[in-house]
């Protein structure tokens, strides 16, 4: 059977184009959503007077038995059929007969055919997306709200600054989520426009009904213009930036993870379900998920670099460069599904050792900042004087081997008299220290307990868009 657009040339395609020029290889991919647009396509037709209902039942008929020959693995893909449009209208005209087949194609092209399946794919795979991040991010909020009170070191420059609570710390992660799951539902409302009807660039003299369309796949309306529609990919581009950015938290987040399960840190044991080991080592146990989950990250950079690059400069209105829009979001969504479904389990399954986190406290003067507050607050001692008495005092207990939290108050008032008192002493303590800080998005236990309360509330209004 010759090319559906072979009418104007005198040659068969030479084996070897056929093969660079198909893209029938992953975009078989698209099955789903090529059926769905062409059975929406194909009875907006009927209802335009354009083809006949009987016609149009017949095209549905035809498209349905293709998706359950599909699903059921029993069509055949051939790269002789360039691509998956081309595919199942072939086959739906094995079906139906070609003069049916034919007619589908009425007011439409290849060009606005595959805008449509491909942002199809990228608005189902923004919902998954989402779905994943929210399970990962109230997966975070259990542990959260167990450890409000589980001190640990928190960390500038990867050195011991002040302590906070582990809910805390992962409080921080969740809004990073949660502002990745927000630009998410923000990309798939800007998105939610129907290519199809645009035709090849200029749109259709046949009396169309594209809202017809939009509304049966789902969308809220078509979009605005023809050219525009058919050489748009900035849905596909959004996509890729959103996993991007969601892959530079995951990377941040599993690289702690890295650093809390080794010995060195000890913060964090992983199960076993979710750990690795040595094939030479038979002590080792490898947070392999975090390891892998940070090193896909360059990974789907290069996916939205990739696109990036592809689209620049293009002309309007199509291409054939656009044919290099899909391998790499393909490989994007499904490294973003994996990774973000096992992160959330292997963290479901880990456990915190509070003691450990606690010892790590007593380690770098967490509390320098605290005696210097209580220096100028209480004693109204200028900041510069109090950082400098301050530092005398952790010059002190580092030559006895302490930390600054660990002085007697005999040890304090020997730096200066200022500091014998009980309330210096006071000043010295990781809980208070921790506590003290009630400012709006601080560490204390009321303030994290008001940032879970609004991570709670906004669980409950998301909950139907997970």
């Amino acid at each position: 059977m010759s090319k559906m657009w072979a009418g104007r040339f005198s040659q068969a395609s030479d084996a070897l184009l056929e093969e660079f020029n198909a893209s029938i290889k992953f975009d078989k991919r698209l099955y789903k959503e090529d059926i769905a647009g062409s059975i929406a396509h194909s009875a907006m037709l009927a209802s335009c007077g354009i083809i006949s209902q009987a016609e149009a039942a017949s095209m549905k008929a035809g498209l349905e038995q293709i998706l359950g020959e599909i699903e059921r693995g029993e069509f055949s893909f051939l790269i002789a059929d360039e691509d998956i449009h081309m595919a199942v209208e072939k086959r739906l005209g094995q079906i139906v007969g070609v003069d049916i087949a034919g007619r589908l194609h009425t007011a439409r092209s290849r060009n606005d055919q595959v805008a449509l399946d491909f942002r199809l794919y990228t608005q189902k795979s923004n919902l998954s997306i989402r779905g994943r991040l929210y399970t990962l991010i109230h997966t975070l909020f259990e542990i959260a709200r167990e450890h409000t009170l589980s001190l640990m070191p928190g960390f500038t420059h990867l050195q011991h600054a002040q302590p906070v609570s582990l809910a805390y710390h992962l409080c921080a992660y969740i809004f990073m989520f949660m502002r990745d799951f927000d630009r998410l539902k923000s990309s798939y409302d800007r998105a939610n426009l129907c290519p199809l009807g645009s035709a090849a660039l200029a749109g259709t003299p046949h009396p169309i009904d594209r809202a017809q369309t939009a509304a049966a796949l789902g969308f809220s309306a078509p979009t605005f213009n023809a050219m525009d529609s058919v050489s748009d990919r900035d849905f596909a581009l959004e996509m890729l930036f959103n996993i991007a950015t969601i892959f530079t938290h995951t990377s941040r987040l599993c690289e702690e993870i890295v650093l809390w399960c080794s010995s060195e840190f000890g913060f964090m044991k992983l199960s076993d379900k979710f750990s690795t080991g040595s094939s030479i080592m038979p002590q080792k146990k490898n947070p392999d998920v975090a390891e892998l989950i940070r090193g896909k990250t360059g990974r789907v950079y290069g996916n939205l670099i990739a696109l990036l690059t592809t689209l620049k400069s293009l002309p309007l209105a199509y291409n054939k460069d656009m044919q290099e829009d899909k391998e790499g979001l393909f490989d994007s969504v499904d490294t973003a599904l994996i990774s973000l479904e096992i992160l959330a389990k292997m963290l479901k399954s880990s456990s915190f050792d509070k003691g450990a986190m606690m010892n790590a406290c007593k380690k770098g003067h967490l509390s320098a900042t605290d005696l210097a507050d209580y220096l100028v607050k209480s004693c109204g001692v200028p900041f510069r004087q109090a950082h400098h008495i301050t530092g005398r005092a952790v010059a002190l207990a580092e030559s006895l081997g302490k930390d600054l939290s660990e002085l007697s108050k005999t040890e304090l008032s020997s730096v200066d008299e200022v500091l014998n008192s009980d309330e210096a002493l006071s000043a010295l303590s990781l809980a208070a220290s921790m506590q003290a800080r009630r400012s709006y998005g601080g560490t204390s236990e009321t303030s994290v307990q008001s940032q879970l309360d609004m991570i709670s509330a906004w669980l409950d209004t998301n909950f139907s868009l997970s």
